[in-house]
């Protein structure tokens, strides 16, 4: 290494600073690093001789990254020279200049720039980003700090800008992909009455016209308590494998609901009546004979469970389960799906919380379960007072006829119906 020029002096442009290595040797990195700084003071002894070309001079290993940028954009902040200035002597075999910045050609300024890492933007500590890799990445929104260069000292290239886009263009394709590939699994199928115009099954003609006249001829309000039944869901935990094996049904919420619900109509006649308008006449009746909602194919049919009253929680859940099977079998009689006094819907079978259901006329009320959900409730405990619990939780919605059922007397009878599920008094009665 042979230094021309000491430390702090002023030299021409185009002056030999240094020379590095014996003739035809490689230059290396360092030797060009920091080589484009802004531009000296001219000295008073400008160098005689003309210069060849700029392409001559540096012919050592040009990256490639600096051959893409300057295809497209020459680095603006260099000031062009005059092309009759004084060049350095042409010496390509004896030595390598540091300042190929003062030459005409752009070519060669975008590569002494590609080249230099010391006054980039990003500080001395990272590698040298030309201004078209800068925009480049800023046209296509890709983060200059997350890439790993590819060029000479791990310099980011257009290249390695252009390729992290179309990875991340990829990414975002493949995502709307594989969500609409999962869509269909959550699709219903679509019913084959799409699109129909059919007529009315006498069934469905006889549901309307009772719907409609239940609504017009009685007043009609709905009351709705929330029942804690975690006494009966451990109850049924316990005994529901035995009782399956001995009944031959399964022991589902509905008889204890309809256990509970007779035992109230007993204590509250005017929940188990019927109104004659013509007549004027009330009549409160001697025997629950309860009807219980049956969804089938051809619509809702409510057979009866003739005196329910002197049936057990078995016995009520045989018969429901005989009841419902036959209904939608239709083998069923018409006199089976007529004289009862009071209607029990599972409203909860197909997850609902509760319903407002409507009134099988001439009775003057209905009680509508809901799902058995659990849930956080704040609860009494005798030795840690108020806490909070999870508990299995149901809402009953009793609609009654305000013409004989006045609002407390509907509100009574859901308390007593609340009150005997919570207590779940039911385990003698699982066997008989």
């Amino acid at each position: 290494l042979e230094v021309k020029v000491g430390e702090d002096e002023t030299v021409e442009v185009g002056a030999v600073l240094a020379v590095i290595g014996s003739a035809g040797s490689q230059p290396t990195e360092d030797s060009s690093g920091g080589s484009e700084q802004a531009e000296p003071e001219p000295e008073a002894e400008p160098e005689p001789e003309a210069a060849p070309e700029p392409e001559a001079a540096p012919e050592s290993e040009p990256s490639q990254e600096s051959a893409t940028d300057r295809e497209s954009e020459p680095e603006p902040a260099q000031e062009r020279k005059p092309a009759d200035e004084p060049e350095p002597p042409a010496a390509p075999d004896d030595s390598v200049q540091a300042t190929p910045a003062a030459t005409t050609s752009p070519d060669a300024e975008a590569t002494s720039a590609s080249r230099d890492g010391g006054d980039g933007g990003d500080g001395a500590s990272k590698s040298y980003v030309t201004p078209l890799v800068r925009k480049l990445a800023a046209q296509h929104g890709v983060e200059l700090s997350g890439l790993t260069g590819t060029g000479v000292g791990g310099r980011i290239r257009k290249q390695d800008v252009l390729e992290a886009a179309e990875a991340a263009k990829q990414t975002a394709a493949q995502a709307p992909a594989a969500g609409s590939g999962a869509a269909p699994t959550g699709t219903p199928a679509a019913s084959p009455l799409r699109g129909k115009t059919e007529k009315m099954s006498r069934l469905r003609k006889v549901i309307a016209t009772r719907m409609v006249e239940s609504l017009r001829i009685s007043a009609q309000l709905t009351t709705v308590v929330e029942v804690d039944v975690t006494a009966i869901s451990r109850l049924r935990d316990k005994t529901k494998a035995s009782f399956t094996q001995r009944e031959g049904v399964k022991l589902s919420y509905l008889p204890f609901f309809a256990k509970a619900s007779i035992d109230a109509l007993k204590s509250y006649p005017q929940v188990n009546a019927s109104i004659d308008t013509e007549a004027g006449e009330v009549t409160y009746h001697d025997g629950e004979h309860l009807g219980v909602a049956v969804d089938t194919e051809r619509g809702l049919l409510v057979p009866v469970i003739r005196d329910a009253g002197d049936l057990s929680i078995a016995g009520l859940a045989r018969k429901i389960a005989d009841l419902a099977a036959r209904t939608r079998e239709n083998k069923i009689s018409p006199d089976e799906l007529s004289g009862g006094t009071f209607t029990l819907t599972n409203t909860g079978s197909r997850g609902a919380l509760f319903d407002t259901p409507i009134i099988n006329q001439p009775q003057v009320a209905i009680l509508g379960t809901g799902s058995v959900v659990k849930r956080p409730v704040v609860i009494s405990d005798e030795r840690l007072g108020e806490t909070i619990a999870i508990r299995q939780m149901a809402y009953l919605a009793l609609t009654y006829d305000h013409r004989i059922v006045d609002g407390a007397d509907a509100s009574r009878f859901l308390m007593a119906v609340k009150q005997r599920l919570e207590e779940a008094n039911f385990e003698s009665e699982l066997g008989g």
